[in-house]
């Protein structure tokens, strides 16, 4: 009964962080977005490999703008949200 018990408890917990996590639009799968590899700019500057929204027309789902906080990294967003005819 205790070993069912253990069980259950961490099922109910990677059930409970996975829910979390797609609610700040992270979770496994990302079906919402995807990795991207390290990179050298034209000028020499080198990017770290990261994860990245999907494209999807919109920036008010993207992890960078105000209101929204990156699940891997915790930061809140800073861009403001593009309201032009083009991202609705």
């Amino acid at each position: 009964m205790r070993k069912y018990c253990s069980v259950v408890v961490a099922a109910l917990s990677v059930f409970s962080f996975i829910q979390t996590a797609d609610a700040r639009g992270g979770g496994s799968g990302h079906s919402g977005s995807h990795s991207v590899h390290g990179y050298t700019t034209k000028n020499g500057t080198y990017v770290q490999p990261h994860m990245q929204t999907n494209p999807n027309g919109t920036r008010s789902d993207n992890w960078s703008t105000k209101g929204n906080t990156n699940p891997y990294t915790g930061q809140p967003g800073t861009k403001p949200l593009d309201i032009s005819p083009g991202y609705r």
